[in-house]
């Protein structure tokens, strides 16, 4: 991971003269999807740093020690070996950037990945995922239980009713006392965009969680009916931008929910290219949270 952001004051005036147009992403994104992907070995290679940069994630109500547990053995070798080897690839220490689970499973994940003498991240998601609406202190508590059972990057979710009603500086006190309990695990804030209404509240909602200190923000749980949409990323990745702009601070992005192709992940790299440029594309600044594409990318990487 990266230098974390130290987050500022809260900054109401900043907020109030955003206005995002509509039209301008809608054409952005449509130009992002036209572009040419790349081909052959140098597909082969971008599908490689996607894999690279994977939170492989399980959230699912009958998830059980074994299955986390496989799920982490995957994390650790996420293309086959002989794969590899023909790529000559096979030591390079391929991994995905972490594995992402429910609170009460985090201590399975980190049992699995010390046994295995792997230093894999362990992500977990928190405050009441994915709706958010249990009561604060309870959200606070999650945190804390995940950090204590080992998790170093903590998936909190926003309280969609404070973005929705404008309640920003409430929001951003939230989030505040989430990155307080988080301690020294990194934070990424869930936005829930398929929640937010409008690419201007989507805007202000990434940047008031950056101000609170996030070190990456995140599009969607993978619940709501809409995911992650690349019109939605332009809008959170020129926050991003701005945010940097304003404070040299880089703060990472996390696109999230129905990504399930490896043909997709080559677009969601393309878009970081394009907008945030080559510091963006590693893990320490970029995941893709996902459950199916690597599936797909080693199929890929086959042909």
């Amino acid at each position: 991971m990266s230098a974390r952001n130290p987050g500022t004051d809260f900054d109401l005036e900043w907020l109030s003269k955003v206005r995002v147009n509509t039209q301008a992403v809608l054409k952005r994104a449509q130009h992002i999807q036209g572009l040419k992907l790349p081909k052959k070995q140098w597909q082969t290679a971008w599908l490689l740093k996607a894999a690279s940069c994977i939170d492989l994630t399980t959230l699912a109500g009958d998830d059980t020690p074994s299955n986390v547990h496989r799920l982490c053995m995957k994390a650790i070798q996420p293309v086959r070996y002989d794969l590899l080897r023909r790529m000559d690839m096979h030591d390079k220490g391929l991994t995905t950037a972490a594995v992402c689970v429910y609170p009460s499973r985090v201590a399975d994940a980190v049992r699995s990945l010390k046994a295995a003498n792997s230093c894999l991240p362990v992500a977990s998601v928190a405050t009441g995922f994915p709706a958010g609406q249990t009561p604060l202190e309870t959200r606070l508590q999650e945190v804390r239980m995940a950090v204590r059972d080992g998790a170093t990057e903590i998936d909190i979710v926003i309280n969609r009713t404070l973005a929705l009603t404008g309640q920003w500086e409430v929001m951003y006190r939230e989030i505040v006392q989430f990155r307080e309990a988080c301690g020294d695990a990194h934070m990424k804030t869930i936005l829930a965009t398929g929640d937010l209404g409008t690419f201007t509240n989507i805007y202000k909602a990434s940047m008031v969680a950056m101000m609170a200190g996030s070190d990456f923000i995140k599009t969607s749980t993978g619940k709501e009916a809409v995911n992650a949409t690349y019109p939605v990323a332009i809008v959170m990745v020129r926050a991003i931008r701005d945010y940097f702009l304003r404070t040299g601070h880089k703060v990472g992005f996390k696109p999230a929910g129905g990504i399930r192709t490896a043909q997709e992940a080559l677009v969601w790299l393309t878009l970081i290219k394009e907008e945030l440029g080559n510091d963006w594309l590693h893990p320490h600044l970029f995941r893709l949270g996902a459950s199916s594409l690597l599936a797909d990318i080693e199929r890929q990487v086959r042909i």
